[in-house]
């Protein structure tokens, strides 16, 4: 009965591609169903193959290339979809993007679908039901996530490697291979089931699937082993700091009065509980202030001091304005209880349409602007030092910096914490802010450092060295969280995707090496 459906255009093109790759989205938080992976993820391969096979025959009609590339572009139509679907909740903030949303809808994740096109378009010729094209298939999806992470602006969003971010034994290798390097191993054993569908006896069979139960089993002990180390090794750790992080769960608006962000200042007064006797760095989120420059709350310089001491530090987000160019700066300030600039990190990944306009002229003379508040577009920040204050040495993120682990591999030898601060209220009541969290547990690791994590009606979070959430709050919440956070230098980070690539020249050696095997 199932091949009277395979043999139907209509269902093997579009219908079960795009089904399939809308369930993809269980895998990620805040579902964390990984399994459906090993489901997913071989039936896209064996898809792929029978596509290849039958198109010649069955589906003669048009060339099979075509039917191919038409089939990737489904499957990553509906992956796409069902991942970021949320992130058009950021244009119901401004009457004049609404009629923009059936556009982002449909657009941003039918040109994300193109990575998986060219992968069964280039691909998909090459596969058959053996070893060899699982690999090669493996090698082909890791790497089109690469490109897909480092093209035009960049956007690693949601590789296959986050699904297992709920299992801080089993990513704690990311460490020591990098992300990609792990997300290739991920893709590998999510697609070890497909041995299932090669001609193989049973015992080869059986042997296939408890290697994947093995590796999964090998990688949670070395985690388990790694972490159990770690926490002997925190309580060694001398250098501490006192951090307490904010989230006022703040509603969204625009064109804020003075009063206002008054207002807005008393109640992050209130949820910070300063004791102007203890030593403490506050962490606030990104645009806790709206859309005002941080001249224009200089207004609050005497509220700063009348509840803030000399023993305090408050780090928030805010614009700032670059006199020379006329244009603004998405900003991270940390300022003492006299409103003084102490630090200041300038915002280096900006988001398309987000926080800038690609071809701005153009789009500006067709009514468009970038969706957050002002006309232009935000001024990027070149590369900086790390934010060094007393025994603090920090790489600050912000927003959704927090995705791109190139920002710790270049980060200084000396990082002892990374603070991450954002506004997850662009996506409401969504699943887009427990995807951005999950990304922040993969960093602590990458680093191996502490991360702190501020948002306004996102995941707040003190996160240790080993991706281990200390304390937390969910999106929504109003609170705060403090810590003495122990300051954990890691010299000894992967500092390039070099592991990453000698895994894909190795992998296209096996390819080659079961290729002559299976002839």
């Amino acid at each position: 009965m199932i091949e009277k459906y395979l043999d139907n255009r209509f269902y093997t093109l579009y219908f079960f591609p795009f089904l399939i790759g809308l369930l993809a989205v269980l895998s990620f938080q805040p579902f964390n169903f990984t399994l459906v992976n090993f489901i997913i993820l071989p039936l896209f391969f064996y898809l792929t193959v029978y596509i290849n096979k039958k198109s010649k025959s069955v589906y003669r009609k048009k060339p099979y290339k075509k039917n191919l590339f038409i089939y990737g572009t489904v499957f990553g139509f509906g992956f796409y979809l069902g991942c970021i679907h949320w992130i058009t909740n950021s244009l119901t903030f401004d009457e004049s993007f609404k009629i923009l949303i059936p556009f982002g809808l449909i657009l941003i994740p039918l040109f994300l679908s193109l990575f998986f096109s060219l992968v069964t378009l280039l691909l998909g010729p090459l596969l058959k039901f053996n070893i060899s094209s699982i690999i090669l298939f493996s090698w082909g999806l890791a790497l089109s996530d690469y490109i897909r992470s480092k093209i035009l602006t960049g956007f690693p969003w949601n590789l296959w490697g986050y699904s297992f971010s709920w299992s801080t034994e089993i990513i704690q290798i990311s460490e020591k291979i990098g992300l990609f390097a792990f997300n290739l191993i991920s893709i590998t054993v999510f697609l070890i089931p497909a041995v299932l569908f090669i001609n193989f006896n049973k015992a080869y069979k059986i042997f296939f699937l408890l290697l994947t139960i093995f590796i999964l089993f090998l990688s949670f002990i070395y985690g388990n082993y790694s972490i159990n180390q770690n926490n002997k090794k925190i309580r060694e750790v001398n250098e501490k700091f006192h951090i307490k992080v904010i989230s006022p769960n703040f509603n969204l608006e625009y064109g804020l009065s003075q009063k206002d962000i008054k207002e807005r200042f008393t109640k992050l007064v209130k949820i910070s509980e300063p004791n102007k006797n203890k030593k403490t760095l506050f962490v606030w989120p990104e645009g806790v202030f709206s859309g005002y420059s941080y001249s224009d709350i200089k207004i609050l310089k005497n509220l700063f001091d009348e509840n803030f001491s000399e023993n305090h530090l408050i780090i928030f987000g805010v614009n700032r304005l670059d006199s020379k160019k006329n244009k603004f700066y998405n900003s991270l300030v940390v300022i003492n209880n006299q409103m003084k600039i102490i630090q200041e990190y300038k915002k280096q990944k900006l988001v398309p349409f987000g926080e800038f306009l690609p071809f701005e002229k153009i789009l500006n003379n067709l009514g468009l602007k970038k969706i957050t508040e002002g006309h232009g577009s935000f001024l990027k920040g070149g590369v900086q030092k790390n934010l060094v204050i007393d025994n603090l040495n920090i790489l600050p993120l912000i927003c959704y910096e927090i995705i791109f682990s190139e920002l710790i591999l270049k980060s200084h030898e000396d990082t002892n914490l990374i603070i991450n601060i954002s506004e997850d209220g662009w996506f409401g009541k969504s699943i887009g802010p427990y995807q951005h969290f999950a990304k922040s547990i993969f960093r602590a690791i990458e680093q191996n450092s502490f991360l702190i994590r501020s948002t306004n009606k996102g995941v707040s979070a003190i996160i240790n060295n080993k991706g281990e959430i200390v304390k937390k709050l969910d999106p929504n919440e109003a609170g705060n969280i403090e810590l003495e956070v122990p300051l954990i230098k890691n010299k000894n980070k992967n500092k390039n995707d070099l592991i990453f690539f000698l895994l894909l020249i190795t992998y296209i050696l096996i390819f080659n090496i079961y290729k002559k095997n299976d002839k």
